[in-house]
């Protein structure tokens, strides 16, 4: 890469091709909830129809957000590991259908790319996840290449030597700005392996429920939870919450950002939470103010859970704007009272 074509946002994580299977909701194969939350049973042994079948590839935290990144405008590259293998040559071939780079997509001989099954119930999904070990190696970017951001999300239980690597190449360069939208596995991984990661960031993005788990705190009070993830080391912090919208905090004051209206019910809500996240970082890597991030990131959120699949309702910038233009004058974030704010 030259200096003219280097990227504004390198996004880090696993990439994954999925395959979205539209259950039935008959006898067989039901929802319900107790008091841990929903639930979905199939019965044992049984040949249970379904709908029918979609294979995604290019999949994943960081390829959803690199894929959001490239149609608001950004130059987005990718550090990734595939398998040498058809669903890896697919993936690969994806990305760079979308614009994004991916120079630093390492491809492993003899290991097969990560394959996971989204089994969709209504606009719910429960997915089966497999992470491939693959022997992780920070490709550091160097001279003309380096990024204006980072933006480092999910990665498997395998990787903690690299995303050390990752953290001291980070030390090395202060100018590089940092957002993390830790996974799954990072976020059951808990703080201590990636300690540097969070002081190290710019902005933090997650769920209520994994900030809740992270940092211990109080599930029904958010201001509780900004403030622990603030003492993690990041400057700005976010908590998503669904249709309830979302907090954030840049260490001077608390906000909540309402969803923006849906239009019809979800489809599905496969890659909400990367859409938000993604947008709000496109928005800052763009120059736009903290506010303005807030307001942008709901809007794609919105879009995305008409489709089905994680991008295929990812917005260009013109469309996010003419979405914003039809937002009523009240539509940004406002400050929340002190105390837990209602459910």
């Amino acid at each position: 890469m030259t200096a003219a074509d280097a990227p504004d946002v390198l996004y880090v994580g696993d990439l994954v091709t999925d395959t979205a299977i539209e259950l039935i909701r008959d006898a067989n194969t039901i929802t319900y909830s107790d008091r841990a939350g929903p639930w979905l049973a199939m019965r044992s042994g049984a040949k249970l129809p379904f709908a029918g079948f979609q294979d995604f590839d290019a999949c994943g935290n960081a390829a959803n957000a690199a894929v959001a990144g490239t149609r608001l405008g950004l130059r987005a590259a990718l550090a990734a590991d595939v398998g040498k293998d058809d669903t890896g040559q697919r993936i690969v071939a994806r990305l760079q259908e979308h614009g994004v780079d991916t120079h630093l997509v390492r491809v492993h001989p003899d290991q097969h790319s990560n394959h996971h099954f989204v089994l969709r119930h209504g606009a719910e999904r429960t997915i089966l996840v497999k992470h491939h070990e693959f022997a992780y190696r920070w490709s550091a970017p160097t001279g003309s290449a380096v990024p204006r951001w980072v933006y480092f999300s999910s990665l498997s239980e395998h990787a903690g030597g690299y995303q050390d690597e990752i953290a001291q190449w980070l030390a090395g360069h202060p100018d590089v700005r940092l957002a993390f939208q830790p996974g799954t596995l990072q976020i059951r991984a808990g703080v201590d392996p990636l300690r540097a990661i969070y002081r190290r960031a710019e902005v933090v993005i997650m769920n209520r429920e994994e900030a809740v788990a992270v940092t211990g705190g109080d599930h029904a009070d958010v201001h509780d939870l900004l403030a622990r993830l603030h003492a993690l080391g990041p400057a700005k912090v976010v908590v998503t919450d669904g249709p309830e919208g979302a907090y954030a905090s840049d260490g001077d004051e608390h906000l909540w950002m309402p969803p923006y209206p849906d239009p019809a019910p979800p489809v599905e809500r496969t890659g909400a939470g990367d859409a938000f996240a993604a947008t709000l970082v496109a928005a800052l890597a763009r120059g736009e103010t903290w506010r303005t991030a807030l307001r942008w990131a709901p809007v794609n959120s919105m879009n995305v859970v008409q489709r089905v699949g994680g991008q295929a309702g990812l917005l260009r910038l013109r469309e996010l704007e003419e979405l914003l233009a039809r937002a009523g004058a009240d539509y940004g974030p406002a400050p929340f009272p002190e105390g837990p704010p209602s459910r």
